[in-house]
């Protein structure tokens, strides 16, 4: 038996320790002569005893008159050892004795008594942690800080890593996720988890506002020490997982909480040093992806000397944890380590890029890198716009301190949330009113009317490019049979004219009407920058994949203006995105192929400059005959001079800037502007809901269509072009004539192609083709074919367009022979009514009343069978 510690000592006993030591064969001496007289004590009550001195190490000598144990008060003898029932025997007996006697014995009395204040009563910590686990209600829940925004002088990152407010804060957050229900009554949270479990999943989202609601200091914490807060939300989450389901810790080992819907966004260029390690929330396109590559998380290292495992070790973000020695060999190393009890997770890099739309004039678009962890990884690739919801923090780059030549660091963000952007967002974002009113909308029967008239609404005319735009954005059904073969089913639309015509303007208006466009330019793109390109990282020296334009617009519109300024081995390489939409890539050891579904609507000018119509489409342009059977439709924009038409389009334009100007009111007057009665147009806002609805939910299937038609107008197409040798005609033209059907059925949101989807689309088809003939070709191919150019065409907007063409070839006559100074125009009755009996129409007398014909300054003189057009002036108006 050792020695028990020695006491402290007194001032006559510092006198005996100096004393010599009596011999062991001397009887033991008594207590009261080492202790003296009573009346030698020192007053304790007047001076007391002073136990920390100058000489205080001398109370703790070695004195082996009292190091010893009086032998008279040992007990030397050996007892046997109880057996467990002897011993539970006694514990009863000793029980029984203690009720007779009145003594109630309670072990939890041991920690704490009724008369302590300062510590937790017994019941009470009981039923807190009866609470913490829910079992109880919370009502009955004690919170130990009341007042937890008190920091004490404290900064936010010191004080949530306290014990007390550590824990306070765990309370409150279990208390949140165990009790929050939405306006129906539902618990929320409860059900996430439940749904994330059943899921095997290892992450739930929490909103960002909802807590702020309800827990006001969790949500004010939380951005201010994020890697705290975190750590704390992810412990409560993982306690609550397994208190539900215990075994699921052998599903994952980490439950991680995600942020969402954080208040204020930022843009990349804007984040400074006040940002960094803090939550924040920005918004960009995903240009480049790394592989899925384990790291580190907990690490265990083997000492090679004496092969002691040593460890676990919590491995950081930024830095490389090593130990020092071995604790059982002292060695310094070398350590490996041990691949078989580390555990890992899943790291992946991806850069964001600022989003087209979002950039500052004039500045070049800025990038950051973003680190993505555990069940993040592979959720977004190239051309994703996704929103990012992380903590922006730094990471030390030795390279960068050597080109700098000071300390910098380079900053990351590491990703909490992360929340892929489609068009499914702005479904969910609908209300039932919303909803309601597109469908109302599509049961307007001239709803596809509507929505053309409603295409760039700021450009005058051009309603055959309006119609072209709108199928292009609406689009087909891609259909891809046993996964074997591919049909795109988007619309590629090439425009081509004269300059001044708008095609600029129309590519603008459908990078902000489209749910998704790229938009760039013939001259500043280049073969890579259209489709893919390889580079090596800077950081990693690693080939890195990045995506181009056709990559970043998939799912949505691809827009290239001046088509004709690219060189041929630019334009060649989009051959592939054009018809089977995807990208391949084999360049750095990297073989591998992208997506590319989208449409492509291109604007391009003519050779010289101007359209010259007495020469073929393919004598115009520039283009080699695989890129142009690849697009459904083709837009010759011509710039003709008519005096009436060149009147309204000049007030068109002047009443368009009037509208614009800052100090528009509705008192302003505008220019009276001659135009016919057009359909309705739709708000901008409520069409492209519109668009995106109908993109998301409306698939409408080929039934019951007349395949003869379609057969017998590809063949004639087939002659046609044989003939004339103007534009190829391929299969790819039956396949565009099937695609623009049924995206004339979506936009009028119908679920099956009907007979005028189809007359429709055979219309548009020719118009393409008509339209870039020979003009001495182009008048027999309309008559050939006026069937069908014809169709879904008003009587009276199609006899005007007759008419407006014979009193232009008068016009160009006249001014041949008087020259320009013509007041007046006058063709026979009879010329009108012999190219109206052609399309069976015999009575005129209501277009002589239709509001198109009197607009357009012409009169009927019944007396002289004439029709006269009056030609505006210089004097006039």
């Amino acid at each position: 038996m050792s020695a028990p510690s020695s006491p402290v000592r007194s001032d006559r006993q510092r006198e005996a320790l100096t004393s010599p030591a009596p011999d062991m064969d001397e009887p033991f001496p008594d207590e009261s002569d080492l202790l003296g007289d009573e009346n030698d004590l020192p007053n304790e009550e007047d001076d007391g005893e002073e136990l920390f001195g100058d000489n205080m190490e001398n109370d703790y000598r070695p004195m082996s008159a009292l190091d010893r144990y009086d032998p008279n008060q040992l007990d030397d003898d050996d007892y046997s050892e109880l057996s467990q029932g002897d011993r539970a025997a006694a514990e009863n007996e000793m029980r029984k004795r203690d009720r007779a006697a009145g003594i109630l014995r309670d072990d939890r009395d041991l920690l704490y008594e009724d008369s302590d204040d300062e510590l937790m009563p017994a019941h009470k910590r009981r039923m807190a942690e009866k609470a913490a686990t829910g079992e109880l209600e919370d009502t009955e829940m004690v919170e130990s800080i009341e007042n937890l925004e008190d920091t004490k002088g404290h900064t936010v990152k010191e004080w949530v890593t306290m014990l007390g407010p550590r824990t306070e804060i765990a309370n409150r957050f279990k208390n949140f996720l165990r009790t929050h229900a939405n306006a129906k009554g539902q618990q929320m949270y409860k059900e996430r988890i439940n749904h994330m479990c059943q899921s095997n999943q290892s992450s739930f989202v929490v909103e960002f506002p909802i807590l702020a609601s309800k827990e006001q200091v969790l949500a004010y914490f939380l951005p201010e020490a994020p890697f705290q807060m975190l750590e704390i939300f992810d412990e409560v989450a993982k306690d609550l997982v397994l208190t539900i389901f215990p075994s699921y810790e052998r599903v994952t080992t980490e439950i991680h909480v995600r942020i969402s819907e954080l208040p204020l966004i930022e843009e990349l260029r804007t984040f400074r040093k006040l940002h960094v390690n803090q939550l924040v929330r920005t918004l960009g396109v995903v240009t480049a992806t790394t592989g899925v590559l384990p790291q580190l998380s907990v690490v265990k290292y083997d000492c090679n000397k004496c092969a002691c495992i040593l460890g676990p070790f919590v491995q950081s973000q930024s830095t490389e944890f090593k130990p020092g020695s071995c604790p059982q060999c002292q060695s310094t190393g070398p350590f490996m380590i041990n691949m078989e009890q580390t555990l890992y997770r899943n790291y992946q890099k991806i850069t964001i890029q600022e989003s087209p739309g979002r950039i500052p004039a004039g500045r070049i678009p800025r990038s950051k890198d973003c680190i993505l962890l555990s069940d993040l990884c592979d959720r977004c690739k190239p051309g994703d716009e996704v929103d990012v919801t992380g903590i922006y923090t730094n990471s030390y780059d030795g390279s960068l301190n050597t080109n700098e030549g000071f300390p910098i660091f380079s900053t990351v963000l590491l990703a909490n949330h992360l929340h892929v952007k489609d068009s499914k967002d702005i479904i969910d974002s609908l209300t039932e009113e919303e909803i309601s009113s597109i469908r109302e909308l599509s049961q307007d029967p001239r709803i596809a009317e509507r929505i053309v008239s409603s295409i760039a609404p700021s450009i005058y005319g051009h309603e055959y490019v309006k119609r072209a735009l709108a199928l292009a954005i609406f689009g087909g059904v891609a259909k891809n049979p046993g996964k074997k073969h591919k049909v795109r089913g988007d619309i590629n639309v090439l425009i081509c004219g004269d300059p001044g015509t708008a095609k600029s303007q129309f590519l603008k208006y459908t990078e902000k009407i489209a749910p998704r466009a790229i938009f760039t330019t013939g001259q500043g793109a280049s073969a890579v920058g259209l489709t893919a390109y390889v580079r090596r990282s800077p950081q990693t020296h690693e080939w890195t994949l990045e995506a181009g334009a056709l990559v970043l617009a998939d799912t949505g519109v691809c827009l290239i203006d001046e088509f004709d300024k690219m060189n041929d081995q630019d334009r060649t390489s989009i051959h592939e995105a054009m018809e089977q939409q995807t990208i391949s890539i084999s360049k750095a050891g990297i073989v591998t192929s992208l997506q590319a579904r989208c449409s492509v609507i291109a604007a391009s000018n003519p050779i010289g400059g101007r359209y010259d119509a007495s020469m073929t489409f393919s004598e115009n342009v520039n283009l080699s005959e695989p890129i142009l059977s690849r697009f459904d439709i083709i837009c010759i924009v011509k710039d003709e001079k008519d005096p009436l038409d060149d009147k309204r389009l000049s007030k068109f334009v002047v009443n368009s800037h009037i509208k614009h100007h800052p100090n528009f009111s509705d008192k302003t007057e505008l220019l009276e502007l001659e135009t016919p009665a057009s359909n309705l147009p739709i708000p901008q806002d409520l069409l492209k809901k519109y668009i995106v609805y109908a993109k998301q939910n409306i698939h409408p299937k080929i039934s019951n269509v007349d395949q003869d038609k379609i057969a017998k107008m590809y063949s004639q197409l087939r002659q046609e072009s044989l003939a004339t040798g103007s534009l190829p005609i391929t299969v790819r033209h039956i396949e565009g004539i099937i695609r623009m059907s049924e995206a004339n059925a979506k936009m009028q949101l119908r679920d099956y192609v009907r007979e005028d989807d189809v007359n429709m689309a055979i219309r548009m088809a020719l118009e393409s083709f008509v339209e870039t003939q020979k003009y001495s070709v182009m008048k027999s191919m309309k008559q050939t074919f006026k069937k069908y150019l014809n169709y879904n065409k008003d009587h009276s907007d199609l006899l005007y367009h007759i008419l407006r063409g014979i009193f232009l070839d008068t016009l160009a006559f006249q001014r041949a022979l008087h020259g320009n100074r013509i007041a007046s125009i006058e063709v026979p009755e009879k010329e009108l009514l012999d190219r109206a009996r052609q399309i069976k129409i015999h009575d005129l007398n209501p277009f002589y009343e239709s509001d198109i014909f009197k607009m357009n300054h012409f009169h009927y003189d019944p007396k002289r069978k004439l029709i006269v057009q009056t030609l505006p002036t210089i004097e006039d108006d």
